[in-house]
């Protein structure tokens, strides 16, 4: 292993190197300057204008690559301007290396008013991150940022601050070891390491799903590590699979069996009341995808899941499994389909005469699970969800068909939280593979900018779409010119209402008067010359699919504006699923 020679910076970029990150987001600053001036000059330094951007730029750039974001910020302000971000970074278990300035070590914790000093900035990182730690001396960095690394990608993922005191980012630093270039994985897997289970459990599990005969499977973010396994355990069963948003592309979309993020909605909801087994594998069961958990699903119940904390916590359970995905759908499979041998044959792992177990006579092909045509019940599950969503969206549907035409399979698609997003972007837009699935879990508006740069230099060889409203761009509308510096293969499509779309709703619905949603809105022609980026604008049907073939062609940030004062709004309005006090 190779000694590092030189300051901080030169060993941030050695352990970035050594983990495949050649990207790094961030905004420059006194406190920082040692460690930005290393990683331009030897990776890839995008000066993003907000320290929040600079984290969703990160979160995205690993959700797609499979591997490490970093960002670098300053400290005080700086850090605590970071702070959304990370709070979503940590809702999606997000593999983010935050990296932030601090003042001087001999003053820290004086209060003498240094500035860009805060009260307790570890304690507010350590709330926010999964893991944070202070760089002490030049002697431990390298220790600590490997450390730091350790905790993101051990699961459950989740992003790290490590706070850097100026005046030891400068100082020499002693030869420390780091892995060589390309030793770290460059992609990391999103289950348990060493794929370990519980085997008992697993045969509890087998045991139901082997008497099931309408099972339905019900993928989350915490498959995408077992795309193989999931795709094979659904197909034995002939079980027609729900996805959460983030379980989205673990089997890609265009699977018959694939009914996908529809479980609140008629079709969905029809097919868990006739079903006799769920099998959930690590979805987390969100408040907006179980009716505010108001959505019933069957009483049989078989949860896997890494996080011991998850099994049971909003669906009671029947049998859970704790473990790796990859390696319980795996064991669950083969528990199903390959015969025991009877106590006459000897050996052990026998079942007793006549017992039937798993294995004698599971749902495999010929099996019991598929029958009464509940294979045939999930495609037309399929059908009708997605016949209905396109009635509710209307005009919207061609927005949809001519972005699924447009972009590749691979492409990023990321979006905002807006209006087009909430009611048929996480739903309707096919997904092929979860990497391109990227959206703000949290639900905070205004982060898909900077997701959408972050997933586009993650993915250069293919365009990126980023889906935003008028609204979510103006909460980071300084990232137009760092898309318009960086130029990235990126179309920015932005549906202009006029406000906040979401919230107007909402208060129409319910409180009969309107109050904060409408704002001023900047002439996006005017603000794309001022970002010299190339500038189109949809007012009719019919024109959507020759709008985005003209901005995906340009192969640079393009912005193309969605009216839909002119286009009118889908003929059912979009209501988010949340509660509102005093109404039913």
């Amino acid at each position: 292993m190779p000694d590092i020679h030189g300051n901080g910076g030169d060993v941030l970029v050695q352990v970035l190197r050594a983990h495949r990150v050649g990207v790094v987001f961030g905004v420059v600053s006194v406190h920082n300057l040692p460690l930005v001036e290393a990683v331009d000059r030897d990776l890839r330094f995008v000066p993003v204008r907000h320290e929040a951007a600079a984290v969703n730029a990160a979160d995205a750039y690993a959700r797609v690559s499979g591997g490490l974001g970093c960002a670098l910020t300053s400290t005080g302000t700086g850090a605590a301007n970071a702070a959304g971000a990370l709070v979503e970074a940590l809702a999606a278990s997000s593999r983010v290396l935050h990296v932030t300035g601090q003042i001087d070590s001999r003053y820290l914790g004086q209060g003498r008013g240094v500035i860009h000093e805060t009260k307790d900035q570890p304690g507010m990182l350590a709330a926010i991150s999964k893991h944070a730690r202070t760089v002490t001396a030049p002697a431990t960095a390298a220790g600590v940022l490997l450390d730091a690394v350790r905790h993101a990608l051990a699961v459950p993922c989740g992003p790290v601050s490590v706070e850097w005191p100026v005046d030891l980012q400068y100082e020499p630093h002693p030869p420390a070891e780091i892995p060589p270039p390309g030793a770290g994985r460059d992609r990391v897997t999103y289950d348990a390491p060493g794929g370990t289970y519980d085997e008992a459990a697993v045969g509890r599990a087998a045991e139901l799903v082997a008497g099931a005969r309408r099972p339905v499977l019900w993928i989350g973010g915490g498959c995408r590590g077992a795309r193989e396994e999931a795709r094979a355990l659904a197909e034995l069963l002939g079980a027609p699979v729900l996805t959460s948003n983030s379980g989205r592309g673990v089997i890609p979309e265009d699977h018959e069996l694939v009914v996908g993020n529809f479980a609140s909605g008629a079709a969905g909801a029809g097919l868990l009341a006739g079903s006799d087994l769920l099998v959930s594998v690590g979805t987390r069961f969100r408040s907006n995808e179980t009716r505010h958990y108001t959505l019933k699903v069957p009483e049989a119940h078989v949860q896997i899941d890494v996080d011991p904390a998850a099994i049971g916590r909003v669906y009671p359970v029947t049998a859970g499994v704790l473990g790796d995905a990859a390696a319980v759908l795996a064991a669950l499979t083969r528990a199903i389909t390959e015969p025991r041998r009877t106590p006459a044959e000897g050996g052990p792992g026998t079942d007793g005469p006549g017992t039937g177990g798993p294995g004698s006579g599971g749902p495999g092909p010929g099996g019991r699970a598929g029958r009464d045509g509940w294979r045939e019940r999930g495609r037309e599950a399929r059908r009708a969800a997605r016949e209905r969503l396109r009635a509710e969206i209307g005009v919207y549907a061609e927005v949809c068909d001519a972005v699924r035409a447009c972009f590749d399979r691979r492409s990023p698609l990321v979006r905002d939280v807006t209006i087009p997003s909430s009611q048929w972007g996480n739903r309707l837009l096919p997904v092929y593979e979860p990497e391109t699935n990227v959206f703000p879990l949290g639900g905070g508006i205004g982060q898909g900018l900077a997701m959408g740069l972050g997933a586009a230099l993650a993915r250069p060889g293919v365009p990126t779409l980023i889906m935003a409203g008028d609204g979510g761009l103006a909460v980071h509308l300084g990232e137009l010119a760092t898309l318009a510096q960086e130029r990235p293969w990126a179309v920015v499509l932005v549906f202009n209402d006029r406000g906040y779309g979401v919230l107007r709703n909402t208060q129409d619905a319910y409180r009969g008067r309107r109050a904060g949603v409408d704002l001023f809105t900047p002439d996006l022609a005017a603000l794309a010359a001022a970002m010299a980026m190339p500038y189109g604008r949809v007012v009719r049907p019919g024109e959507i699919g020759e709008a985005l073939a003209k901005a995906v062609a340009a192969r640079e940030p393009y912005l193309l504006e969605i009216d839909v004062d002119r286009l009118g709004p889908p003929p059912v309005p979009f209501v988010p699923p949340v509660p509102v006090p005093g109404t039913r």
